[in-house]
């Protein structure tokens, strides 16, 4: 059995449950490896994974006798099967951060159980990651780093913010990445103040700044990175925000050490914030794997213990409204002493020149 299905079982007869419905695919592919839609379904009696006819091919091909996972065909199973997989009335987990009301209601329906929410043991199970994920992530960065490293010598006078978006995740594509991690940012001169700029047929321009925040998949874990550089020349109007910025950057990377507090870290830093009058538009950074939004978020209501091997995007970032903004991104790995950057483009100032 695999060893996260093993832990999960162990989980489960530990809040006396029957069983457990998970249906977030990403919590079935942490379990299982299994990549096809379908629900998975733990019990006592036996653990099943229902797909369909696109799917059950391929599930069968990767499953091996050791997975002790049985694969269904949810056409072939009546209702009467549904019941089967647990006892009437017993009490079964599910994933009540995931599951839709009407998911709720079909569910009870299905399999006339008991459903209890299982407060995300399997989300808070995925923060410490393992030596394989954080290989995985490693090279999702290293792509990522090489890709910035390509753009940024190869975009060219009246290149667009689409356009550069494009040229990346073709790199990423090209070099080892499964796709990317999220939509890419790619943001010019004014439109570097949003934070989720979206990239637009906005033309670069001589004296431009440009906020990269980009990331990719390796095996299906992310990486997230974001870098400012500057076209032709850079305003000293800049250099006040990037210096700030980075020092904030330092700073939580260097308190983030196994069983330091979040709370405390980050709170630190909103003072920081306030003393220089700047706004805080969103959370100093978040969890990394499987999805680029992960559990811990790091903001100042997180009143939560650091793990050693919690991988972590550190963003801080300022903008002024209509004029520009700045962040300074990286993905880090937290250590005993401090969090180690597992993206490492250089972060001084960079000026660019257009071809």
């Amino acid at each position: 059995m695999k060893p996260r299905l093993k832990w999960l079982k162990d989980q489960i007869m530990s809040m006396n449950l029957e069983g457990m419905i998970i249906s977030n695919p990403v919590n079935i592919r942490y379990l299982t490896g299994l990549t096809e839609e379908g629900t998975f379904i733990v019990s006592s009696k036996e653990n099943v994974f229902v797909t369909d006819g696109r799917y059950i091919e391929s599930v069968n091909n990767k499953l091996t006798l050791d997975d002790e996972i049985v694969a269904y065909d949810q056409k072939d199973l009546t209702s009467y099967d549904y019941e089967q997989f647990f006892n009437m009335g017993d009490k079964v987990g599910f994933e009540e951060s995931y599951v839709s009301y009407e998911s709720y209601k079909r569910m009870f329906k299905t399999y006339k159980v008991n459903l209890i929410e299982t407060e995300g043991i399997i989300e808070k199970q995925r923060v410490v990651k393992d030596e394989e994920e954080v290989e995985f992530i490693k090279k999702a960065c290293e792509i990522t780093d090489s890709a910035f490293e390509y753009i940024i010598k190869n975009i060219s006078k009246g290149m667009t913010e689409k356009e550069v978006a494009f040229e990346i995740e073709r790199y990423m594509l090209q070099h080892g990445g499964d796709g990317l991690a999220f939509d890419l940012i790619v943001a010019f001169g004014e439109n570097t103040s949003m934070p989720h700029a979206v990239p637009t047929d906005r033309a670069i321009n001589s004296g431009d700044i440009i906020q990269f925040d980009i990331g990719c998949k390796y095996n299906g874990y992310c990486s997230d990175f974001s870098r400012v550089v500057f076209v032709d020349e850079m305003d000293e109007g800049y250099k006040k925000v990037y210096d700030f910025i980075l020092e904030e950057q330092k700073k939580i990377a260097t308190a983030f050490k196994e069983g330091a507090n979040i709370k405390a870290v980050i709170k630190d830093r909103q003072t920081d914030y306030n003393m220089m009058g700047y706004d805080i538009a969103h959370a100093f950074g978040h969890g990394v794997g499987l999805e680029i939004h992960e559990i811990p978020t790091l903001r100042s209501n997180i009143d939560n213990l650091l793990k050693e091997n919690t991988i972590v995007a550190i963003e801080p970032g300022v903008y002024i409204p209509g004029k520009f903004g700045i962040r300074i991104e990286d993905t880090f790995i937290v250590g005993k002493s401090f969090a180690t950057a597992l993206t490492k483009a250089s972060k001084d100032y960079t000026i660019i020149k257009l071809k």
